[in-house]
């Protein structure tokens, strides 16, 4: 009985990881969202990896790659001649994915990079 737990003690509750935006619940058995995860963390380590970034960012990452993948299907539509170009659709998604960009930013952010030795030391101490 020694081994049972007592259900009059606190527990604490195990911190929760940072909370995954929808692109990372995608069966990646799909050739399309293994696509547009590589293209996410594309532009997340551009903008200094996933772990610098907040929910919010992530989430408006998320909603550029669908809107760049909206406009590339329209663009195929056109080059193709099928008739299923809307230049008025297109022309929206386009805006709409520079303004999620402008929030974002569009340069490159580096990543601070621990060089082995002072890992090693944090390790150590």
């Amino acid at each position: 009985m020694a081994d049972m737990p007592n259900k009059n003690r606190k527990y604490q509750l195990p911190q929760q990881p940072p909370r995954k935006t929808f692109i990372h619940r995608l069966d990646m058995r799909v050739a399309l969202n293994r696509e547009m995860m590589d293209r996410y963390h594309e532009v997340t380590d551009d903008l200094g990896g996933e772990g610098n970034l907040s929910y919010i960012q992530r989430s408006l990452i998320e909603r550029a790659l669908w809107l760049e993948y909206y406009c590339s299907l329209q663009e195929r539509e056109l080059a193709a001649g099928a008739g299923g170009f809307d230049p008025a659709k297109w022309t929206q998604a386009c805006s709409s994915l520079q303004g999620i960009y402008a929030k974002i930013g569009i340069s490159r952010v580096s990543k601070d990079v621990t060089d082995l030795a002072t890992y090693i030391k944090a390790i150590e101490a």
